[in-house]
């Protein structure tokens, strides 16, 4: 299992993007989180078991939800991701 950790840069904040991320995390079935960052950036943390979760799961990342605007995904291999579930993260 890979885990990776993005940061989404754009109109990414007030226009529902972390339930857009929560909603396409839960019908994978991945583990992981989305969290607002002070910077308005958005914060996603997601563990996958194939190289064809990972790659919907991007496409996802890089179109999200019909009112926000992606301008840059960002992505870094991280530790496994011990935690069960994807959750929305309050900051």
């Amino acid at each position: 299992m890979s885990s990776y950790l993005y940061t989404i840069a754009g109109r990414v904040q007030k226009v529902g993007f972390r339930k857009f991320v929560y909603k396409k995390a839960l019908a994978l079935g991945l583990d992981g989180y989305t969290k607002n960052l002070p910077n308005g950036q958005v914060e996603v943390l997601a563990s996958f078991c194939s190289l064809g979760e990972q790659d919907l799961f991007e496409q996802v990342l890089h179109k999200g939800p019909v009112f926000s605007k992606v301008k840059e995904v960002r992505k870094k291999e991280v530790g496994n991701y011990a935690k069960k579930g994807f959750d929305i993260l309050l900051v």
